[in-house]
């Protein structure tokens, strides 16, 4: 090819002659490229945090910290980190952290961020998450859960190779995050170079502001902690109560996107209820409703969006719908402030969000289905305008809202402490009663927590870390109770068979459930031919064990389980023999000797014991609280054992237990004597 060819450059507007060398091909890729650059731009400037730049810039060279408030949407997670690099902040290889509450903030913030900076992810911006690290020596953008940060403080406790730290959605004020705002304060009085910004939609900024800031006099001309607030970009919004408080708000949430697609005009529907299993019901019973719209009319494409769904399938809601197509995006509370999904004209609110709650009667974790907070549900509704005048349908009544209070307490006051504690063990601090939290926990919490880290090896009659016990739990990113079991299992030589147990406990999602017909019947005796009277923990190992012999789709498709989530299942627990290596535990396998894996499985999770008492229902065994088995649980058709281990409580209209795993009482006595006396079992 000779003819001259004039062509832009990516962020360039100079013109280009003489390129006898380059095709067509290239050169329209180019041109796409180009056009693709500009545009980013344009877009980018166009967003609320854009003329803030320099503000920002200036008063985190003047003071340490700075309390960045500003609505979700208005660019601060993705903007600010690129405006710091442009500034120099990631010269002599010093890197720009970002800490998310939530995994999929962090995966999909970074292939944006990638995408705007025109790198390859893993390259410049790069994210980590646990098992699963996509960064690389060159990464100057780093954004990552908040765990995955506080394990980086084992290893360089001052964080030296980070020149700012910015904690995204801090008003979720998650365990994790009140943790690491302790440990930066305390970080910062060693190392005055390490800038923080407290990045947060709705948040107390003064309470923050004060909490940082270091200087005790009254001279304001000293502070080293201060306040910018980022005008949102919202249109008006008009919110519409219902009459009379609903039965079924899943099937309300339903109903309600219907009447949408129906009566309103274009403009996508964002609708939010409170779990996974909640979600996919919506999702299916909206699938159907879909299937029934006929050739003319504006079809209708339902989407799921929540915490363990699939990458590839969260992706999905941030793809513009085809023509003449509306999509109704249902979603727990990550939609909330994690992400922002664009072209959202639509909002229903159940009113409901599903929150983690210790109870330290009986050393139980639950996760309760609750009433949303007024900053919640005002935080819901601002998703409809963001593209133009939105509207919001709240399936409860105008006297609930206003009887709702004004903010979810932080979770430092409503969970287990066990976690914490053993991190900030782990990191030094001795004195964890005098740690400087944001928000003090109740001390019932932290002496349970010091308990159940004593029943399980973890830390001595001092309250010292044990070593090896205490520190391998430390350095492993599971709760302690499942630690320990990885721990145990190098020693009761079943080590193969608990990987792979509990790398299926972090994919959750491996059965697929049709919402009804025959569909649910199929699958209902296909998920049977794996399950067995030994529980829920040992079915997940055998669904393994026959998937690894027919790693295809169809085989799947066949016995309604999810490929990715087994495909995910399979890199974690590749990840976790990798840690178990690190570690010098023994890769060993019992040979299909299902005792000695219950065992293993009893020697870290004994405090979650329950019994079946007379009256029909189970107990457990400390606080004597009523238990159910839950509906989902290979247990539940069959005749009910007497003692039972669970991993989770799930709180609904009845307490249920979930991945249960059949005992005998004699395993407690054998492997947890220090917890269990023979008279407390026996009761009853």
């Amino acid at each position: 090819m000779t003819s001259k060819l004039k062509f832009i450059t990516p962020g360039d507007s100079t013109w280009l002659e003489d390129k006898p060398d380059i095709d067509a091909h290239t050169t329209t890729q180019f041109v796409y490229n180009a056009h693709h650059s500009l545009a980013l731009d344009l877009q980018r400037q166009r967003l609320p945090i854009y003329k803030n730049r320099s503000h920002i810039i200036y008063l985190l060279d003047k003071y340490q910290s700075l309390v960045l408030v500003g609505e979700t949407g208005c660019g601060k997670s993705t903007q600010v980190p690129q405006y710091l690099i442009e500034a120099g902040w990631g010269a002599d290889g010093k890197i720009i952290g970002i800490t998310e509450p939530r995994r999929v903030a962090a995966t999909s913030l970074a292939n944006r961020v990638a995408d705007e900076r025109g790198c390859i992810l893993g390259t410049e911006v790069g994210y980590s998450i646990r098992f699963d690290d996509c960064t690389d020596t060159s990464t100057k953008i780093k954004y990552m859960t908040e765990g995955i940060l506080l394990r980086e403080m084992m290893g360089d406790p001052l964080l030296t190779k980070y020149s700012i730290i910015i904690l995204d959605e801090v008003h979720e004020r998650t365990l994790l995050t009140d943790i690491i705002m302790g440990l930066l304060k305390k970080i910062q009085r060693k190392r005055k170079t390490l800038k923080i910004i407290i990045s947060s939609a709705t948040v107390d900024a003064e309470e923050l502001r004060d909490f940082f800031n270091t200087n005790t006099s009254k001279d304001s001309s000293k502070d080293t902690a201060t306040i910018l607030s980022v005008e949102g970009r919202s249109y008006p919004v008009d919110i519409f109560y219902v009459k009379e408080p609903v039965p079924d708000y899943v099937k309300a949430v339903v109903d309600t996107a219907l009447k949408i697609h129906e009566a309103e005009e274009p403009g996508d529907v964002l609708a939010f209820l409170t779990g996974m299993d909640e979600v996919d019901r919506a999702v299916s019973l909206l699938s159907d409703h879909a299937n029934l719209i006929k050739e003319g009319r504006q079809k209708l494409m339902p989407l799921a969006m929540y915490g363990s769904l699939p990458n590839s399938e969260q992706l999905k809601v941030f793809w513009r719908a085809p023509k003449d197509t509306r999509k109704i995006i249902v979603a727990t509370n990550i939609a909330e402030t994690s992400i922002t999904i664009s072209n959202v004209v639509y909002v229903i609110d159940c009113g409901f969000a599903k929150i983690p709650w210790y109870e330290v009667e009986t050393q139980t974790n639950s996760l309760i289905i609750a009433p949303v907070s007024k900053a919640s549900a005002n935080q819901r509704a601002g998703r409809a305008g963001r593209v133009r005048s939105g509207k919001v349908y709240r399936l409860y009544t105008e006297q609930a809202y206003n009887d709702l209070i004004d903010a979810t307490p932080p979770q430092m006051q409503r969970s287990d402490l066990a976690p914490a504690i053993l991190q900030l063990k782990a990191l030094g601090i001795d004195n964890v009663l005098r740690f400087n939290f944001p928000s003090v926990p109740p001390s019932k919490n932290l002496v349970a927590g010091l308990e159940l880290l004593f029943a399980l090896g973890a830390i001595d009659n001092n309250g010292n870390l044990t070593n090896p016990v205490g520190m391998t739990m430390a350095e492993m990113p599971l709760e302690p109770v499942l630690a320990k079991c990885l721990i145990s299992s190098g020693e009761m030589g079943c080590s193969d068979e608990i990987t792979t147990i509990l790398a299926m406990l972090q994919v959750q999602n491996i059965f697929v459930r049709p919402g009804g017909g025959q569909a649910l019947i199929k699958a209902r005796i296909a998920h049977r031919k794996f399950e067995v009277k030994e529980g829920d923990l040992i079915t997940l190992l055998n669904i393994y064990s026959a998937y690894e012999k027919n790693k295809i789709n169809s085989w799947c498709q066949k016995y309604f389980l999810n490929a990715k989530a087994l495909r995910r299942a399979t890199e974690i627990r590749k990840q976790m023999r990798s840690l178990l290596r690190r570690l010098n535990i023994p890769i060993k396998s019992c040979n299909g000797d299902i005792t000695q894996i219950l065992k293993c499985i009893v020697a870290g999770l004994f405090p979650n014991a329950a019994f079946l008492h007379y009256s029909g229902v189970y107990k457990t065994v400390r606080g004597n609280r009523d238990l159910y088995i839950h509906p989902t649980s290979c247990l539940y058709t069959i005749e009910q054992p007497q003692w039972l281990l669970f991993c989770e409580i799930l709180q609904t209209n009845k307490t249920y237990m979930r991945e249960l795993s059949v005992i005998k009482a004699e395993w407690l006595l054998e492997l947890a004597p220090h917890f269990f006396q023979k008279t407390k079992l026996e009761r009853d």
